[in-house]
């Protein structure tokens, strides 16, 4: 099955799909260090740099899935908030791609504030738009009177592509990535196949690590960590676990433990030390103050992110139980990221950072991209059969 990446990004989400069996017929990305990044890792002849509007979709035939992360500042927390009024606003080349190539489904991903009650109409539109991406706008119309109509689209004559549409805020730490990263995702199915999408679901917790942590103490038989350690995380995590022993008794949590920036870094060497490893690099400066005090090493890390005005550090820092911290290198990032360590991103540390805190996680998008190559799988086969 043949995917389109748009907003492609450094291509977390297009290794995932990859991984699940899809096979990239184009990359669509504007900035040229994540176009160099592109090109080390999939075919470069499909890497098409540029602004989308200028892609030709014509050149494109039977395209199964269209998939990307339209870009997320007009929504983020930490943006300017305007949304529709915004210009990196890129869903409408989005819902454009959908409505020329009529894929089976579509693969959106996008921030948390995309859910924000003031972008509640404009979220709506997005929806509805993605839902009937054949009926346009009239000629003097804005998107207020466009979804003035889409929501009466019912009354009206349509007799477009349709898509069923849903989507779901998911933090990828209960999936098995090392990071709390909330991020809606969107997925449709075109409504003739006659599939119905539900979202897998998550195979790890905070309370099995919690339970791990405090209960059976499988996590420091794990990782052989000191008890000088120990103690500090127990500690700090104290709080959080007296309700486990409340809610569980005797009888564990059925999922997973999260995994933690140790579980996804320890075997490698100090960045200090001698080694071989191209992206692992000690970046020295990292400090703390309050609200910039960076990620517990026995946790999740928190959300890598990519800020305008370059990487907000307190993110991107590893804070060691002795309360001592460090920048991540661009390989514990990877890793964080779910990343294989051999995927190559081009640029230096910061180009390299706002990448990585662009990207889905692969894991993330590797567990979705089965779900959705499985469920689309299992519909062409059983046209097979009735031939």
């Amino acid at each position: 099955m043949k995917s389109l990446e748009i907003f492609s990004g450094a291509g977390g989400l297009a290794k995932g799909l990859e991984l699940s069996g899809f096979k990239h017929a184009a990359f669509v990305e504007y900035n040229k260090h994540a176009c160099a990044s592109l090109s080390e890792n999939f075919d470069r002849k499909k890497v098409f740099f540029g602004d989308i509007q200028d892609f030709d979709l014509t050149v494109l035939d039977n395209i199964d899935v269209v998939a990307g992360g339209p870009p997320c500042q007009p929504f983020s927390l930490g943006g300017k908030h305007r949304a529709d009024e915004d210009h990196r606003d890129m869903f409408p080349f989005a819902i454009n791609a959908i409505e020329h190539l009529m894929p089976k489904a579509f693969v959106f991903e996008n921030v948390k504030g995309l859910l924000r009650n003031s972008f509640a109409d404009y979220f709506e539109y997005i929806i509805l738009r993605l839902t009937f991406p054949g009926f346009k706008a009239g000629k003097n119309d804005d998107w207020r009177d466009h979804l003035i109509k889409l929501r009466k689209i019912s009354l009206m004559p349509y007799a477009g592509v349709r898509y069923d549409v849903k989507y779901e805020l998911i933090n990828a730490a209960d999936y098995g990535v090392p990071q709390v990263r909330e991020r809606v995702i969107i997925i449709g199915l075109r409504s003739d196949l006659n599939l119905n999408w539900s979202f897998p679901e998550p195979t790890h917790s905070q309370d099995r690590l919690l339970w791990d942590i405090h209960v059976s103490g499988e996590y420091w038989e794990q990782h052989r960590v000191s008890a000088k350690e120990k103690a500090i995380v127990l500690a700090s995590t104290e709080k959080m676990a007296n309700r486990i022993y409340c809610r569980y008794g005797l009888l564990e949590p059925e999922h997973l433990p999260w995994k933690t920036i140790r579980d996804a870094v320890s075997n490698l060497p100090p960045p200090k030390t001698k080694h071989y490893l191209e992206d692992h690099a000690f970046r020295d400066g990292a400090r703390t103050y309050a609200g910039h005090t960076g990620s517990e090493y026995d946790w999740p890390s928190k959300t890598i992110k990519a800020g305008d005005h370059g990487v907000p550090g307190g993110e991107n820092m590893i804070r060691f139980p002795d309360d001592s911290v460090r920048y991540l290198t661009i390989l514990e990032a990877k890793r964080l990221q779910t990343f294989p360590d051999d995927f190559v991103v081009k640029g230096a540390w910061g180009e390299a950072m706002r990448q990585l805190g662009n990207a889905v996680p692969v894991k993330l998008a590797n567990i979705i991209g089965d779900h959705l190559y499985t469920l689309l799988s299992a519909k062409t086969a059983r046209k097979v059969l009735r031939r």
